[in-house]
């Protein structure tokens, strides 16, 4: 099956710390890919080096066929949808600007960016805001606008840390309904979140990640045994799940 991501022995050192370590992987096209670990496992640098944020220090990555080189820098960047951990929106902005800033950013002709950042501001249900800057936006509405922005340029890969972060039921609700979608017209969504039943409900595939390596790599049925869940499978891959110690007083 043709890869939408693919990575060889990627790692990542700071100082004498390998903060990725040898990690190799392979995401299938139109696959609602879980990438999962604790905090500090190596998720959000793996994303920034499948985004160009940073270099690895050894190994290679492949997006959508293109070997992550400088030459194809750029043709990859058009081509994926990021919504980071950190909202890295512009809080002087109105919603709707920020979104034609983006679809600009992406080439859109003027006419074309106005109009799409129109239709997604109703479909995320914050054209009532449209007068709001971004810096009076709740978390859950920065969250949205984030994803409104990655969706812009219809790209055919998506890279999310922890999308759903501070989102009311309601809003998480809409995000996943137009992620599903996304994945149905034949998008590809690589995914980190802390939330395991919306991973579970979601997820055709999932890793793990566990200092820097990966534990765990396959689909969502083939990975659980009987009756286990999501959580006790990832519980269990990374060694956790002892028996708290009760505290007399509490």
């Amino acid at each position: 099956m043709e890869s939408a991501i693919a990575v060889c022995e990627l790692k990542k050192v700071y100082g004498t710390k390998a903060a990725v370590d040898g990690l190799s992987l392979c995401v299938p096209r139109g696959c609602f890919f879980g990438f999962l670990g604790q905090n500090g496992a190596g998720k959000s640098t793996t994303i920034r080096m499948l985004t160009g944020l940073i270099p690895p220090t050894s190994g290679s990555i492949e997006i959508l066929g293109l070997p992550m080189q400088p030459k194809n820098a750029i043709e990859i960047k058009r081509r994926i949808g990021l919504v980071p951990d950190e909202s890295l929106l512009f809080d002087r902005l109105t919603a709707a600007e920020f979104l034609e800033f983006a679809g600009r950013m992406y080439a859109l002709e003027r006419s074309l960016a106005k109009e799409r950042a129109r239709e997604l501001l109703a479909l995320f249900e914050l054209d009532e805001d449209r007068r709001k800057l971004i810096a009076d936006f709740s978390k859950g509405m920065r969250k949205r606008t984030a994803m409104a922005a990655a969706l812009i340029h219809h790209p055919e890969l998506f890279l999310m840390d922890e999308p759903f972060e501070g989102v009311d039921a309601v809003g998480a609700r809409l995000m996943k309904d137009i992620l599903l979608d996304q994945v149905r017209r034949g998008a590809t969504i690589f995914l980190t979140s802390h939330v395991l039943d919306v991973v579970e409900r979601l997820c055709d595939r999932v890793a793990i990640i566990h200092e820097g390596k990966i534990l765990l790599d396959g689909a969502m049925d083939d990975l659980r045994t009987g009756a286990e869940t999501l959580e006790d499978v990832f519980v269990r891959a990374v060694g956790g799940g002892r028996a708290f110690e009760r505290l007399e007083w509490l």
